[in-house]
């Protein structure tokens, strides 16, 4: 099933109306869609380099809309739609622990997970759910999504078609060393805070401990 929902988003590369699946896709990603917009994005900066930059903006405000709805989700509907959503996509086992570690440290967690594979549908209905405060929510969202979406549009709108051999090779090792930086402000915080034993609670937590 997944495999073609691949192909599926795969195939509106080529659509006209691309833009406008772009995105959907985008939204849907961020809320409950399981296939991400990278492999549509970077189809769509490979046909036409030059609209590279609007094709990722378009990624970047559809993903942040998206993650409202997600975060509306999960502050609103968490009991009758949200568990539903994590359930059928595998994350429920996970949302204990996201819930736990973006309760101590909420935004830090949000734009580690611009540089890692943390679903973000993830961190938005679990934002949601603990009632993270909505502005912190938003601007670390548009911090974590345009850093993956808007430095693809970039890269392929200076270098062309040619780059798309450098981001496959790269982007991992940018997405690292991006990685590590939040990481080290990450850890600066819990020092300072002297929060890391409450932290290392999270990797134990339950649904129970949460609520």
């Amino acid at each position: 099933m997944l495999n073609r929902l691949y192909q599926w988003t795969l195939a509106k590369a080529a659509h006209r109306h691309a833009e406008r699946w772009l995105f959907a896709v985008s939204f849907m990603e961020s809320s409950f869609f399981p296939i991400p917009p990278h492999p549509l994005l970077g189809l769509m900066c490979l046909a036409r380099p030059e609209r590279a930059i609007r094709f990722g903006l378009i990624c970047t405000i559809a993903s942040v809309l998206g993650g409202l709805f997600g975060y509306a989700i999960g502050y609103f509907l968490y009991e009758t739609i949200g568990t539903q959503i994590l359930t059928a996509l595998g994350l429920a086992e996970k949302f204990p622990v996201a819930a736990c570690y973006l309760r101590d440290y909420g935004a830090e967690i949000i734009l580690i997970k611009g540089a890692t594979p943390i679903p973000f549908k993830l961190i938005t209905i679990t934002a949601g759910f603990i009632g993270l405060p909505l502005f912190t929510f938003l601007w670390a969202s548009i911090l974590s999504r345009g850093f993956q979406f808007m430095l693809v549009g970039i890269l392929f709108w200076k270098f062309g078609r040619p780059i798309k051999a450098f981001i496959e090779k790269y982007l991992a090792l940018l997405s690292a060393a991006f990685l590590l930086l939040i990481v080290g402000g990450f850890l600066a915080v819990s020092a300072l805070s002297g929060s890391q034993g409450k932290s290392d609670l999270c990797s134990g937590a339950t649904i129970d401990t949460v609520r």
